[in-house]
């Protein structure tokens, strides 16, 4: 089984807007709601490529409610826990302008509910059930009313097991990690770059450094590089590079997680080079789309890579 972990799960309320007229009364072209939070976000996707997983979190009030049942339509396990207080956010998305000016993109994200320690404590029961030859997800910032080195306690309680650790996140929340040789890790290039105190603009300068961080433990280190493709140091000592897929940018949101999703199916093949091309595949099927990924596109784009 696969467990993704979302620790501030989201109601995602994207509006579309002619130009925004500030201290005045708006109104919407059009409207859309989306369920998210970068571990949902990778199940879903996975779902989409047939893949079965179970979303772990936490949810809290009217919201979790609606998170946690649209989650489970579209095919993927929940098993949140549910805080007694608060309510999972609202992300608010307006994007405004008309045929004159380019769209912008403004957001307002919501806090979430407050975890205390009885809910972490419920989360680690959960996490503690996860077996030999499963795989875990840990993607994305943690609220501030949880731990700063709560990846670490996860993979700290889960190291004398046979699991595949993957984690999608940004300086010492990766770096910390290492040390539990996870199979996956996915920093961008920026990302990269900001571990090392370095602006990498070369393959190679990021070949460099993605190798810094195989030396420090990961298994795999996969590079997102945006317009630029994306770079591959597998286990194995191979490098791979994929270019991007050809389309038209619709949605920003969700394209890294799709990858993840699309590398962790893709890699049940024990083809790195595939699980690459897949990631790739799905990770542009999510920005050409309004939403995530849906399977038709994913294979689609995946044609234009193999």
């Amino acid at each position: 089984m696969i467990y993704t972990v979302t620790f501030n799960p989201a109601v995602d309320y994207v509006v579309h807007t002619g130009e925004i007229a500030m201290g005045g009364v708006n109104r919407t072209k059009s409207e859309e709601i989306y369920f998210g939070g970068k571990g949902i976000n990778v199940s879903m996707v996975l779902s989409k490529l047939g893949i079965k997983s179970r979303a772990l979190g936490f949810v809290a009030g009217f919201t979790g409610d609606a998170i946690e049942k649209g989650v489970a339509e579209q095919g993927v396990e929940t098993d949140f826990v549910h805080l007694e207080n608060g309510f999972s956010r609202i992300n608010v998305k307006i994007k405004s302008g008309n045929t004159a000016l380019p769209c912008t993109e403004t957001e307002l994200n919501g806090q979430g509910p407050k975890i205390d320690s009885k809910a972490l404590d419920l989360l680690f029961d959960k996490i503690d059930n996860i077996s030999d030859g499963d795989t875990i997800i840990l993607a994305g910032s943690i609220p501030g009313s949880m731990p700063a080195d709560i990846y670490e306690k996860i993979l700290e309680r889960l190291q004398n097991k046979n699991i595949k650790a993957v984690v999608d996140a940004a300086k010492d929340l990766l770096v910390n990690v290492l040390k539990y040789k996870p199979f996956l890790v996915k920093p961008n290039n920026h990302e990269l770059g900001e571990i090392f105190g370095v602006t990498l603009k070369t393959n190679g300068e990021i070949a460099e450094y993605a190798q810094k961080i195989k030396d420090m433990g990961a298994r795999n280190v996969l590079v997102s590089m945006a317009g630029e493709g994306a770079l591959l140091l597998d286990e194995n000592g191979k490098k791979h590079i994929c270019g991007v897929c050809k389309g038209t940018v619709k949605n920003s949101v969700g394209a890294g997680d799709s990858m993840v999703a699309g590398f962790v199916a893709g890699s049940e093949r024990n083809d790195y080079e595939y699980a690459l091309k897949l990631g790739t595949a799905a990770g542009g099927a999510t920005a050409f789309s309004d939403g995530l990924a849906e399977k038709e596109l994913i294979d689609e784009l995946l044609k234009q890579l193999i």
